[in-house]
């Protein structure tokens, strides 16, 4: 399930951006080795601080499992700003339709050994799907985006490849990055939904979320309890499952589900 986090919302989700800045940072420094600016394990750099939009991946217990940054072009942005050797002295594309996608990563670590769709192929392709349809839903008709081979290379096998490339094949760290232009057509992102089996409504509310992290006085159940409630919200099939679960889980912790309200069978 996906999350957007922009400049409206993002002081409600401290806890969720705290986690996508650490998760940059393992990925982007450590397995990458990108020169990034990494402070008390986290990466967060200049463009962060521009309210850009996050699309962000969470796994059944709402830990943060990938993410993805989404910046308007017509302003500073990482292809015009700091990956301009990819532009190999092209003009930087300025547009309000064209948005700048960076910093796509997900979780291998946390998702290594999972099934369904806790997996790092299903994860990539949910994050893909998540960006353009926000962006589509948002007005933007194109996604450019920095990338290294091995990501092009996932993107033409999800039936997802890119339509055009900006400028050249540049260094950056231990790879290489190259800016590939995606459109964000209904026809592109049904072609990625039928390859990785992406199915329904996959964006969570943010009412959802913010109660499953709100600290409640369900840390005094009994252990067994909480464990038991928690497989009832995880296993839920339908948002109308998951809703009656939270709704159930913080009547017995003795407050109300914010956003939610029991079910009649």
């Amino acid at each position: 399930m996906l999350l957007v986090v922009d400049a409206l919302n993002k002081h409600r989700f401290k806890t969720i951006l705290d986690q996508m800045y650490q998760l940059r940072a393992r990925v982007f420094q450590g397995r990458m080795g990108w020169d990034v600016n990494v402070r008390n394990g986290r990466e967060i750099d200049l463009f962060d601080g521009l309210d850009p939009a996050y699309v962000i991946t969470l796994d059944d217990r709402y830990n943060v499992t990938g993410c993805a940054r989404l910046l308007q072009t017509t302003g500073p942005h990482m292809l015009s700003d700091v990956f301009f050797d990819i532009l190999d002295g092209e003009p930087p594309l300025r547009s309000a339709t064209i948005w700048e996608s960076t910093r796509f990563c997900v979780d291998r670590e946390r998702l290594s050994g999972g099934h369904g769709k806790n997996t790092v192929s299903y994860t990539t392709s949910e994050l893909m799907v998540g960006i353009m349809e926000y962006a589509k839903s948002s007005g933007i008709a194109d996604i450019i985006t920095v990338i290294d081979p091995l990501m092009d290379r996932i993107l033409h096998r999800s039936d997802n490849a890119p339509y055009g490339y900006v400028g050249k094949t540049a260094d950056m760290g231990k790879v290489k990055a190259l800016a590939a232009l995606i459109d964000c057509t209904s026809e592109r992102i049904d072609k990625v939904r039928a390859f990785a089996g992406v199915e329904g409504n996959i964006f969570v509310s943010e009412e959802e979320v913010e109660a499953a992290l709100t600290p409640t006085p369900e840390a005094a159940l009994d252990p067994e309890l909480k464990t038991y409630m928690r497989d009832q919200i995880a296993s839920a099939d339908t948002e109308r499952e998951r809703a009656a679960a939270l709704a159930l889980q913080k009547a017995l912790s003795g407050t109300p589900a914010p956003g939610t309200r029991a079910y009649d069978a």
